[in-house]
């Protein structure tokens, strides 16, 4: 029930120690509004990372092969590891049952392509259909590779959207022809790529055309894989780790690379990179959370210090009360109560001013490592409970002690 009487008792009480009680709100806002800005900003690094393994899958393992750094077994350092479609194909079968996409990679850098009248160098990629889901390419128009278009070398392309507004100025692409080096390609689809405009200047056409027609063989630049995922994120970590290592051994033992060379075989995985930044991202959040409860803790014992000056200025009061028959809990939930209100206050008022300030500067930060920080509704909710708790732990000594008060001795109190 609502008691005018006691909450005109905590104003009066707040009235005559004015200065400590202000000093003391503004510590437990610094403290709440320092945590919120604090986390605010974590959750924005959380996203941008995020934003960065979006690019492609996250389960991804990417082989690149380069030249050799290293002496070994009488060949001499400098050779080049050209990888082929064999190595491609031996691969698959020795781990097909943890395999979930796969392509093999041709690509030529700095490629003419030739619409009408439009002309602009890009990159060309003879892919697998796979290549879509390890790319996360999103189809605008049109459709994607597909099995058929390999088997029969076709002459099919799909063109990123940044290429389409280059050299379309708009048009629709799907059906239209392009000149890659004086090589007719059907334009099939068009597609988006997270990574934005960079990843959007590229076209995939199908691997064997690209070996066929740019005289490329039986040779490939690179592999790319993912992982079938488990439900356990550590299981599947672990299987990504041990195929990653699985693909560098079986490459340098075939090409006699020596085991140390890291520069010959490259092969980076994405997953456990993911964890990595994953846990230091989790390290940082809990580093923001023992930094803002800190300065939480020390405007708790600003709210401690003034109850009990409370408590000793009221024990006269505090003992006539007991006199007449006041019970120790209304004691001390009268404390308490103060003790609550003066954190709540400065404490609602501290997430409220970091919760704008977040919302106003949140769309000006945006970049490839913090984007959008905000607070969550679970994080908000979780700062309200630590200031109900703050308050009623500032609260407490204060209390007991109150309520221990003897009405004797407090009536001899000066």
């Amino acid at each position: 029930m609502f008691d005018i009487e006691s909450w005109q008792e905590i104003f009066e009480t707040m009235r005559k120690n004015l200065l400590q009680t202000i000093l003391t709100m503004v510590s437990v806002f610094s403290g709440i509004f320092i945590l919120v800005i604090l986390l605010g900003f974590s959750t924005g690094i959380q996203k941008g990372v995020k934003t960065q393994f979006e690019q492609d899958a996250t389960n991804r393992i990417s082989v690149n092969t380069r030249v050799t750094t290293k002496q070994y077994k009488g060949l001499n350092p400098g050779r080049y590891i050209q990888l082929r479609n064999e190595d491609f194909n031996e691969i698959n079968r020795k781990y097909e049952d943890d395999i979930e996409y796969k392509t093999s990679i041709y690509n030529i850098w700095g490629s003419q392509i030739t619409y009408n009248n439009e002309s602009g160098n890009y990159r060309l990629e003879g892919v697998y259909p796979d290549q879509q889901n390890i790319e996360n390419a999103s189809l605008t128009s049109g459709r994607f590779l597909s099995v058929d278009d390999l088997n029969a070398s076709r002459k099919v392309a799909v063109i990123g959207y940044q290429i389409q507004k280059d050299l379309f100025k708009g048009k629709p692409a799907v059906g239209e022809m392009i000149s890659i080096f004086g090589i007719q390609f059907k334009v099939v689809g068009v597609f988006s790529d997270p990574g934005g405009e960079r990843e959007e200047t590229r076209v995939f056409i199908p691997l064997s055309t690209s070996q066929v027609a740019f005289n490329g063989g039986d040779k490939i630049r690179s592999l790319a894989y993912t992982v079938k995922m488990s439900d356990n994120f550590d299981e599947a970590v672990a299987l990504s780790e041990a195929m990653s290592q699985g693909f560098e051994q079986d490459i340098k033992a075939k090409y006699s690379v020596h085991p140390e060379d890291r520069a010959a075989v490259q092969v980076r995985n994405t997953l456990e990179q993911a964890k990595q930044i994953y846990s230091l991202i989790d390290t940082i959040r809990n580093v923001f959370w023992f930094i803002g409860i800190g300065t939480i803790i020390a405007g708790v014992v600003g709210v401690s210090n003034i109850m009990l000056i409370v408590v000793k200025e009221r024990t006269k009061e505090i003992g006539i009360r007991k006199a007449i028959g006041a019970l120790p809990s209304s004691i001390i939930m009268m404390i308490l109560q103060e003790s609550i209100f003066i954190t709540a206050v400065a404490g609602f008022f501290g997430l409220f001013v970091g919760v704008i300030l977040l919302q106003i500067v949140s769309p000006l930060v945006n970049n490839d490592f913090i984007k959008a920080p905000q607070v969550d509704f679970t994080t908000a909710m979780t700062t309200v409970i630590i200031l109900i708790v703050a308050g009623g732990l500032a609260g407490y000594i204060p209390a007991r002690r109150a309520a221990r008060i003897k009405p004797i001795e407090a009536l001899r109190d000066e």
